[in-house]
């Protein structure tokens, strides 16, 4: 039988082995960066990094993703999705590296190259190991992760149910946090990712004769107050939300009342409950303030990503993975949630299961103050994806052969 111990120095060996690949693959994909559904280029070099492998390929008929499906040799029923997103984000990369995107307007500032190529090495390691493994692993490559819903949309083309996973796991690097930790939390990791939107309507005239119009502008002020209000005095802070006004629109001349303003924003929650109750709040405030003034506010909300929710038995998978690679220390819990969102909060919805951030801080940095996520100068330390397609590989085997009692 094989221990926790040597499977644990058979992965890691195993990722150090397939990391040269892995980053030639991370280069070719970071300098050619492509932004939302149908990242078709992208798509070309991954399904050639795994050609030749027993794998099953299913492409999702609304964006470029797809998935590889490989099914062990000494089944037991279950099945383990590992997903790896594959989009950019619209930045001008100012890092100075050699492979820097070529794409102007266009950067892999959030790792999502990272993330596919580290699903490669795995599915590559795994593979090798196809009559050993006791079960189904489903590898969900996916585009469209920055605002564009591509998770939902390739469960929409029924992907996930080809082979329906019983759990899901996810990685995502983190500059600022130290090489090769894995850091997590059970419950909510991530938040929902609605946008707000007002139309204030009011009488637009001359300036100097406020008197004679319905001026919207201090109304929009007021609702932007009256909402932050609702926040600090009104939401728990045990379950918390974020409400920002983002941009205002209004106006065109020093001498001009304008007849509207356009108010945008984002609201952050980090459960369906507050989501509920602080969507009903917003409309409420814009159009009773509004009608308050003699205006009327048109109100929309578009729906975002739902909250990314960690199943604790699937955190506790990770985190024992976590452990056996890097001691005590191989785990990070975090204090709290964040409230950025995910779009791997729609498989989540779907089955039960985990995403962990994994530290790629390059060696003599701190990890506090290097460039975050989404920013121009956002790096990493590759060598890490040894562990991340190690991570990868053993939370698929132990979930295969013992479930969540893993």
């Amino acid at each position: 039988m094989t221990t926790t111990l040597d499977r644990r120095t058979d992965w890691t060996a195993i990722g150090a082995a397939e990391l040269p690949d892995i980053v030639a693959l991370r280069r070719a994909i970071h300098a050619d960066p492509e932004i939302g559904l149908h990242c078709t280029r992208t798509t070309e070099k991954l399904k050639a990094a795994i050609a030749g492998l027993p794998l099953e390929i299913h492409d999702s008929p609304s964006t470029s993703g797809f998935v590889a499906i490989l099914r062990g040799g000494a089944g037991n029923g279950r099945t383990v999705l590992l997903r790896g997103d594959m989009d950019a984000l619209p930045m001008t990369e100012e890092t100075g590296l050699d492979f820097a995107s070529k794409t102007p307007g266009a950067m892999h500032a959030c790792g999502h190259d990272a993330h596919s190529a580290m699903l490669v090495g795995a599915a590559k390691a795994l593979s090798a190991r196809k009559d050993e493994l006791a079960g189904t692993v489903v590898f969900m490559f996916q585009p469209g992760e920055e605002g564009h819903h591509g998770a939902r949309f390739m469960i929409e083309d029924g992907l996930l149910e080809i082979a329906k996973p019983e759990a899901a796991f996810a990685l995502h690097i983190s500059p600022n946090a130290p090489a090769g930790v894995l850091v997590g939390r059970p419950g909510p990791l991530l938040a929902s990712t609605d946008t707000v939107h007002a139309i204030i309507k009011g009488k637009g005239g001359h300036a100097a004769m406020p008197h004679d119009c319905i001026d919207p502008i201090p109304v929009a002020c007021e609702i932007v107050t009256a909402l932050q209000t609702h926040i600090a005095r009104r939401v728990p802070v045990a379950d918390p939300a974020v409400l920002t006004i983002t941009k205002i629109n209004a106006g065109s001349s020093h001498n001009i009342i304008p007849g509207e303003v356009a108010l945008m924003g984002t609201l952050r929650t980090l459960s369906e409950r507050t989501r509920e109750a602080t969507r009903a709040a917003f409309r409420q405030i814009a159009e009773g303030i509004a009608a308050a003034h003699g205006c009327t506010a048109e109100t929309s909300i578009e729906e975002g990503y739902p909250v990314t929710m960690c199943d604790p038995r699937a955190t506790a998978l990770m985190r024992g993975v976590a452990e056996d690679f890097g001691g005590e220390d191989g785990w990070s819990p975090m204090p709290a949630p964040m409230m950025g969102g995910e779009d791997f909060s729609y498989v989540l919805r779907e089955v039960p299961g985990a995403m962990a951030f994994i530290g790629v801080a390059q060696e003599g940095t701190d990890p506090r103050t290097n460039p975050p996520l989404h920013n121009t100068r956002m790096t990493i330390a590759e060598d890490v994806m040894a562990r991340g397609i190690a991570v990868h590989c053993a939370v698929a085997e132990r979930f295969l052969e013992n479930g969540f009692d893993a």
